[in-house]
């Protein structure tokens, strides 16, 4: 039983998936993913490492983040923060990516409305997330983090150390140090800081966004489960413009 009802709920998707336009490619390696979460799931429930009451606050309350992290795009000065929880080799993220991220950044970004942070949540399922997130920040060494981090996710159906390493040099990075720093122990902790904060936060897939204002200098928000389409992150923005001060 279970498995039929998983199965209808894979069809059910994959119409949904093939309304919104994307291509089938893309509809099947969100399938698979999905497929992939629910026997880890299982996985997790027979452990008994999932307890009822242990996944931190619901989607609709707000949390509060006391550091936004490192890499963020925009004005310091932006009256909305979005934070990002991303595993760069999730065909969800991909798809925010490829669908969403552009308009988002030239809308709200570029005009100082909004302030994008993102932070790694690499997920156990996806075997080169960890080296994805670590390559990124070691690109960032050379002033090239959000070039190589958007260049890894728009390729999460066939990211691999071949591609990451192939992107880098695309990008004419310094490839000794950027292999000395991909090979080492660098930023290890600080990804493991970002998976804690995801998990204190009750973040458990990706990607998952935190969206609201900074405050005497801690940031709240609400989660946004999920790749949704613009008009979702525009009605957040625009409540959070347009409404009382926080």
């Amino acid at each position: 039983m279970r498995v039929f009802k998983l199965a209808v709920a894979l069809v059910a998707c994959s119409a949904s998936l093939s309304a919104q336009g994307i291509t089938q490619q893309q509809a099947d390696a969100i399938l698979q993913e999905l497929k992939a979460m629910r026997a880890a799931i299982d996985r997790l429930a027979s452990s008994g490492a999932v307890r009822p009451g242990a996944t931190g606050p619901a989607a609709n309350e707000p949390v509060t983040i006391q550091s936004i992290g490192t890499y963020v795009m925009g004005s310091p000065s932006a009256p909305i923060t979005i934070v990002e929880f991303t595993d760069l080799q999730c065909p969800f993220c991909s798809r925010f990516a490829g669908t969403t991220f552009d308009e988002l950044k030239r809308n709200y970004i570029d005009t100082g409305k909004v302030r994008f942070a993102t932070r790694d949540l690499p997920l156990p399922m996806h075997p080169h997330a960890v080296r994805a997130a670590k390559a990124s920040r070691c690109a960032g060494e050379q002033n090239k983090f959000w070039e190589l981090r958007g260049a890894l996710v728009r390729n999460a159906a066939t990211l691999s150390p071949a591609l990451i390493n192939d992107q880098a040099k695309l990008l004419n990075l310094n490839m000794a140090a950027f292999d000395k720093c991909l090979d080492g122990p660098a930023f290890d902790s600080l990804i493991e800081q970002d998976i804690a904060t995801a998990r204190s936060l009750g973040v458990t897939g990706t990607p998952t966004f935190v969206i609201g204002k900074t405050v005497s200098g801690a940031f709240t928000g609400v989660k946004v489960v999920g790749a949704p389409p613009l008009a979702v992150f525009e009605g957040r923005i625009k409540s959070l413009l347009t409404g009382p001060s926080h």
